[in-house]
């Protein structure tokens, strides 16, 4: 993840054409008459040994004879000549190429070394960066850049598509030119060799001349470089993906109920939410979901209310709104009572708000400031149909005028029909309030800032503090992975998975082992009655379809006897099955109980990823499941049960009490904390899970390992809290915190409330000098960035303590933000000023830079107002260098870290 040298690639003063052609039709010619009828400023320059010239344009013989060094090369060569081209650039410190050229991968160049990887190895040897191969090329049309062979350019405008086909691309061209929709970027990635998605989602996200981002993805090369970059974009703009081949050609074989539930589509989904970002199906979509995201106003929830003047229109409108997962506004008394007395007798009374086909404009603008005062409605989708008594245009006036006196209202439009609704639809978007044709096509459009919205939240939400501090047991469940795998296995005894489960706090029911039907017999006799009888087998997964599993055992022969038929029962089925012997478990009596399953699967590119759902013997029949990234916390547990329909269950009904969601929602963080502690953990399975009101109970269990010499540093695609970086330091003596002992450890997303606190004991001058002017409070979002940090590319460590009343407190921050390609990190540190002194904030810096020379950071930067004299002195001491003004006022200060590295080494 990189953006070195992008500028070169996507912002060029001059370009190279290398295998231009005068040949009409051949991708040569086609890209450089794109280059010259684009608009572009700066030299263009054909190489053709060939040619005297190219499309009028005078060409050279070769690389080393062109008179200037290009910013931008474009490859049009066959794949045997890329290798030696890469290299002469690179000798003329050429930084950015676009390599159109198809089937690099499959051609041969030295030594069983194909041409793609001969010519990779060379421009990462140079740091030369390459969009392609086979790809389309760029175009950037606000600098009149089409360095591409596509049949069309783009028009200029604010929207980023960046996509791995270029079929698409032509496809995306054709279709938006004619409804002049452009394009700040339009980038065809190909084969992605070198640059890829989160390379571009990282340059794109910090270009102001970008308002949004859509991606079309085929397939993701590097998971933790994709999430990163587009988690940090979407805190910035909208960014919408199309992802292709949703649907997988057969069931995947796999051990758990979990692997086979789990959709490498949906992993996508998970993923694509976790982002902040919005997902989409199809390319008309995606250009309408990003015109209601720039000009709708956001609602403030997800209530619907819809105003319309047919009724067969808002019964439309509510089927597509449910359909999507919407929420329609119930109505309050009051709200019918303001109705009742604007509107005529007939009217629906009830949400869709059918005011009767001849109503006018006045009609539609006292029942708008009704509901659009109404507490019980978060947005308003207002309808028309074409009727003889008046003019659709009027009832858009009439909405222009509403939008204009409330500015922050959410309103979207809908005019059915054509002829009449046409110009109705042109004056809403004169106005700049979304408009769209068909009820399906709004509600659409609504659900797409519902759910945009929704990631957001998901990207910004602060999450409550876990119910208990649990500490896990890691060292035991390791053990017990070390135990099965030296005994040449890779599935776990049920006995064995609750073992693993109990070293992280999930309650689990009483489980032994029995040898044979006496020994289960016996084992039951010093348990409490009745029991569970299952066959135990490391080959036989779903015991339930062998008839391996007996409840409601009463009596020692009762065990006995099952004991003996279940044996005969699977050995009739498995006859090559090896049966070590039956465990015994009590029986758990919890009526109220609803049957959950948690999972775990690995998904090949987005390594572990978690599962809940409805569970028992009939899951995969009922296929109520939600997935998740790992790591998870309080908030994103809740969310992943949310999009389940067995939440509605939890919630509880009739005569059954509430099921205990933070146990449930604690369970799936042990399980998120335990496959990020044990990376050899390939498949875990808990089904059924009880869940009631009295809280969880891990009936039946199955983990599947693998050895660890399989598991990479990078199998998370978010990093999780290193913990591995928590620390204490002892306070100097002296003061009222004197002598005391603190944690420094990286922030987490629960430090918000405490970081409120932190802030508002700084003084004022503490906060001038670190946020350059006062403060007063900073809103949630901007609390949310400093609190909910990726770990992959900035840290923040926070010092800690109890105080008086033993509640944890904030004594100090320190910050880093590192650009994507690790050269320079640039700092920020608070301590409040009644601990100066103590020492804690040169622990903090001293810590910090020590984090950052370990990740080959190669300087921190850091600003400081010139009046600050003591940081200036502070940094100064720690061999930070003063090296100017970069402004009036601001001074900045620089640290080589790696002479401090030499130094050490």
């Amino acid at each position: 993840m990189s953006t070195r040298n992008l500028n070169y690639l996507f912002k060029p003063e001059s370009v190279a054409v290398i295998g231009a052609s005068p040949r009409a039709k051949s991708i040569g010619n086609l890209v450089m008459n794109n280059l010259l009828h684009g608009g572009f400023s700066g030299p263009i320059m054909p190489v053709n040994s060939g040619h005297a010239s190219v499309c009028g344009v005078l060409a050279y013989q070769d690389i080393e004879s062109l008179p200037i060094v290009p910013d931008l090369a474009v490859i049009c060569t066959p794949p045997k000549t890329v290798p030696h081209i890469i290299e002469q650039l690179c000798a003329r410190r050429v930084r950015a190429a676009v390599v159109v050229t198809a089937g690099l991968s499959k051609v041969e160049h030295e030594n069983g070394v194909s041409v793609a990887d001969a010519m990779l190895a060379t421009a990462n040897a140079h740091g030369m960066r390459i969009l392609g191969h086979n790809c389309l090329g760029l175009m950037v049309p606000g600098i009149g850049l089409n360095a591409s062979f596509a049949h069309t350019a783009a028009l200029p405008g604010k929207i980023a598509f960046v996509s791995q086909s270029g079929a698409l691309c032509t496809a995306v061209l054709d279709w938006a030119k004619p409804r002049g929709i452009g394009f700040s970027h339009f980038i065809s990635m190909g084969d992605m060799v070198e640059l890829d998605f989160g390379d571009v989602l990282d340059y794109l996200g910090s270009d102001p001349e970008t308002s949004a981002i859509l991606l079309y993805i085929e397939s993701i090369h590097q998971n933790r470089t994709f999430m990163s970059a587009a988690r940090a974009a979407a805190r910035n703009k909208p960014v919408l993906a199309i992802k292709s081949g949703r649907v997988e050609e057969g069931a995947r074989a796999a051990m758990s109920h979990t692997g086979a539930l789990i959709s490498n589509d949906a992993v996508y989904d998970a993923a694509f939410a976790r982002a902040g970002m919005l997902r989409v199906y199809e390319f008309e979509e995606l250009f309408a979901a990003v015109e209601t995201l720039s000009r709708s106003r956001r609602p403030k929830g997800e209530r619907l209310a819809i105003l319309t003047n047919g009724g067969g229109l808002g019964v439309m409108a509510v089927d597509d709104l449910i359909e999507q997962g919407g929420v329609l506004a119930e109505l309050k008394p009051e709200t019918v009572e303001a109705l009742d007395g604007v509107l005529p007798d007939a009217w629906s009374r009830a949400n869709p708000i059918d005011i009767i086909g001849d109503a006018d404009g006045q009609r539609y603008t006292e029942a708008m400031k009704v509901l659009l005062d109404a507490k019980e409605v978060d947005a308003l989708l207002v309808m028309h149909c074409p009727v003889a008594v008046v003019q659709p245009v009027e009832i858009a006036e009439t909405i222009v005028e509403i939008a204009d006196e409330k500015p922050r209202a959410a309103i979207t439009t809908c005019f059915v029909g054509e002829e009449l609704a046409g110009p109705a639809r042109e004056r809403m978007a004169q106005a700049n309030i979304p408009c769209f044709d068909t009820p399906l096509n709004a509600v659409q459009a609504f659900m797409h800032t519902v759910n945009y919205r929704r990631n957001q939240e998901i990207l910004m939400e602060m999450p409550p503090s876990m119910p208990t501090n649990f500490q896990p047991a890691t060292p035991t469940a390791k053990l017990i992975v070390e135990g099965v795998l030296a005994n040449g296995r890779e599935t776990m005894s049920e006995p064995e998975a609750k073992a693993v489960l109990s070293a992280y706090g999930i309650p689990t029911v009483e489980t032994h082992i029995a040898k044979s039907p006496v020994d289960a017999a016996q084992m039951a006799d010093t348990m409490e009655y009745p029991v569970v009888l299952k066959i135990l087998s490391p080959d036989i997964t779903h015991k339930s379809d062998v008839g391996g599993v007996m409840l409601g055992l009463k009596t020692r022969e009762a065990v006995e006897s099952a004991a003996h038929a279940m044996l005969e029962r699977v050995r009739d089925a498995y006859p090559h099955a090896d049966i070590t012997g039956f465990s015994v478990q009590k029986m758990s009596r919890r009526p109220e109980a609803q049957e959950l399953i948690i999972g775990v699967t690995s998904d090949p590119i987005f390594g572990p990823v978690i599962l809940f759902g409805q569970g028992g013997t009939a899951v995969e029949v009922i296929s109520d499941r939600a997935v998740a990234l790992p790591p998870l916390n309080m908030a994103l547990a809740r969310d992943l049960i949310s999009r389940t329909k067995v939440a509605k269950l939890l919630a509880g009904y009739r005569d059954h009490a509430p099921a205990d969601i933070d146990a449930i929602c604690l369970a799936l963080n042990q399980v998120a904390q335990l496959i990020i502690d044990v990376p050899e953990i390939a498949e875990l399975d808990i089904n059924p899970l009880f869940a009631d009101d009295q809280g969880v109970l891990a009936l039946d269990a199955r983990i599947k390992v693998t050895p660890a010499p399989c598991v990479t540093s990078q199998r998370l695609a978010i990093r999780p809290y290193p913990k591995n970086l928590e620390s204490t330091y002892k306070m100097k003596e002296g003061g009222t915190y004197g002598g005391r002992k603190v944690d420094i450890r990286p922030i987490r997303p629960e430090d918000e409330p405490n970081h409120h606190i932190f802030i508002s004991k700084l003084t004022p001058e503490d906060i001038r000098f670190r946020f350059f002017g006062l403060v007063q409070e900073l809103p949630h979002s901007q609390m949310a960035r400093l609190t909910q940090i990726d770990y992959d590319r900035e840290m923040a460590f926070i010092a800690t303590t109890q105080d008086d009343h033993h509640q944890q407190e904030t004594l100090g921050v320190v910050r880093v933000f590192t650009d994507p390609d690790n050269e320079n990190a640039e700092f920020s540190i608070v301590v409040r000023s009644d601990l100066k002194g103590t020492g804690l904030g040169r622990e903090l810096l001293m810590k910090m830079i020590a984090y950052c020379t370990s990740r080959g950071t190669q300087t921190m930067v850091g600003q400081v107002l010139s009046e600050n004299r003591r940081m200036l002195k502070f940094v100064e001491n720690l061999g930070f260098k003063n090296t100017g003004h970069v402004e009036p006022g601001i001074v900045e200060v620089r640290l080589p870290l790696q002479d401090i590295q030499q130094a050490a080494d």
